[in-house]
């Protein structure tokens, strides 16, 4: 299905990035996969044996304006055309609103909003010199509604889903597409070790735990195929996650039972603590 096409990721030592890589070059599509972390970066091509014919890789600080003019003029250089831009890199960490310190704060907004506004700006600019391409912006079920004890991370990818659909609205008339997408809690080593604590009960009071195939099935079954503007899942939390930001009150009455399921539900990553 995405035979040569030309794909831009960043985040691609991780999880849901680093699976969307192996994923597409197993269709025959064409990667430029970038990390902020070039060790981690090639560890996964040694585990995963990204084909070399397929991926190419290339570090990147998305936090960095003048690195992403850099890296993605390489991308376009090294492919001709990048079809698909997949902003995917990401941070959290959970505090209490109160305690949050500065620099967790600075560095969750700057690679989770900062770097998405750069890799959307840079992607757009090429993409709209050819009158056609997607960029798929990677939020979160937090930018739906506000999580207590994710209160910074939840800001910032609320700015991320704003962002994303206002940017749709500029650019679809020109030709390019923009995606947000916002899955629950998805296991990887974003979310590693944070079972453990108060602030992310209320994160893991799904039915489940996402995994990286779930995201990647949705992401290249839904999204690229029907370009579509905002998708959250699993449905029902994000119905649940809507009613509550239409409905802030109505959080005093939820949130108590949530997040007792959440004690429940925090045991599905204690195998990898």
């Amino acid at each position: 299905m995405y035979s040569n096409r030309h794909f831009f990721l960043t985040g691609c030592a991780g999880g849901i990035g680093g699976h969307l890589v192996e994923a597409l070059a197993k269709q025959n599509a064409n990667i430029f996969a970038t990390d902020f972390d070039s060790d981690a970066l090639h560890r996964r091509v040694d585990e995963s044996r990204w084909p070399s014919d397929r991926v190419t890789l290339q570090a990147l600080d998305v936090r960095d304006p003048e690195a992403w003019e850099r890296v993605f003029q390489e991308a376009v250089d090294k492919l001709g055309t990048i079809d698909v831009a997949m902003n995917i890199a990401g941070c959290l960490f959970a505090n209490w609103a109160v305690d949050a310190p500065r620099e967790q704060v600075d560095l969750q907004f700057d690679v989770n909003v900062k770097g998405v506004i750069f890799g959307t700006q840079v992607a757009a600019r090429h993409m709209l010199s050819r009158a056609q391409g997607h960029i798929i912006n990677i939020a979160s079920m937090a930018s739906l509604a506000p999580i207590p004890g994710l209160s910074v991370y939840c800001a910032t990818k609320y700015a991320v889903r704003a962002f994303s659909i206002a940017a749709a609205h500029e650019l679809r008339p020109k030709g390019v597409h923009v995606s947000v997408v916002c899955p629950d809690t998805v296991r990887t080593d974003l979310w590693k070790g944070q079972w453990k604590r108060e602030e992310t009960r209320l994160a893991f009071s799904g039915r489940r735990v996402l995994t990286v195939e779930d995201v990647t099935r949705i992401i290249l079954g839904r999204v690229l195929t029907k370009k579509s503007l905002l998708t959250f899942f699993p449905a029902s939390r994000g119905l649940l996650a809507r009613a509550a930001d239409l409905f802030p009150a109505s959080g005093g009455f939820l949130l108590p039972s949530l997040m007792e399921r959440g004690r429940i539900k925090q045991t599905e990553f204690k195998d990898e603590t």
